[in-house]
């Protein structure tokens, strides 16, 4: 199994439309998913149709002790799995400050679930800072990818991202690495854009995905449907590089990553 957390705390780069989408190349590719949305705007949940103004159970309730991760797990796609947020999330980190051993509390409680219901993949979608949501998050999985806008200031705020990862891999989390370094929003036909590309895979070389996720209105319309790109529109250049990008991480299995 494969525990991969999606991270920026820069937003709007794409992190979540990553991960969902991801998620949904994926299951079509025949593996097993949960994704576990750990962001209080929830937007994993509604890109994924999950009523989250109705939600008897859901990650905040994990947190706080209130029910199993199994009670709260919701299948929204066949071979795709769903532990969805909501609002209530947002008033986790202050409940849980003073709590014992709060940075593990979701690796702990993810650990009981997994023992009983194998996944190939659990695909962690992280709010856009580096507080204690996503130090769970980043303690429960043993990857990280991050998405990064193709734009002047992609690299801004990336040495702190990687100083907290560094840390967490010394202190909370020895597996934790980072797999790969996903270029997003790329639009081929300008100067700017592809300039930036070249220079993020200078500065990260072969962490840097194949894969470039480019900028169009199918992606941007989906999550208002409740659909994922594969669903909304099956044949667009949206689905064909979430379809790459999967087999590229698919492909990566074979080795050490």
């Amino acid at each position: 199994m494969r525990a991969i957390a999606f991270m920026n705390q820069k937003g709007g780069v794409g992190k979540t439309t990553c991960t969902v989408n991801l998620a949904a190349a994926l299951a079509e590719a025949g593996q097993r998913v949960l994704l576990v949305d750990i962001d209080p705007q929830a937007n994993a949940s509604i890109h994924l149709a999950v009523e989250i103004h109705n939600l008897p159970r859901s990650i905040y309730h994990v947190l706080t002790g209130a029910c199993t991760v199994r009670e709260a797990v919701q299948e929204c796609r066949p071979r795709l799995s769903i532990l969805p947020a909501n609002i209530d999330l947002s008033g986790a980190e202050i409940e849980l400050v003073n709590a014992v051993g709060r940075e593990t509390i979701l690796r702990d409680a993810l650990g009981l679930y997994l023992n009983e219901e194998p996944f190939d993949f659990i695909l962690f979608d992280c709010p856009p800072t580096l507080g204690l949501l996503s130090l769970n998050a980043l303690t429960a999985a043993r990857e990280v990818i991050i998405p990064i806008q193709t734009e002047f200031f992609a690299l801004q705020g990336m040495a702190k991202l990687l100083d907290v990862v560094q840390i967490i891999q010394r202190r909370l989390n020895h597996d934790l690495q980072i797999t790969g370094i996903v270029p997003t929003l790329f639009d081929g036909r300008t100067i700017l854009g592809n300039e930036v590309v070249a220079e993020i895979r200078k500065f990260f070389g072969d962490k840097v995905f194949r894969t470039s996720i480019r900028n169009t209105i199918k992606l941007a319309e989906a999550p208002s449907h409740g659909k994922t790109i594969l669903e909304y529109a099956g044949d667009s250049m949206g689905a064909a590089d979430f379809r790459d990008l999967a087999r590229e991480i698919l492909s990566r299995t074979a080795r050490e990553v």
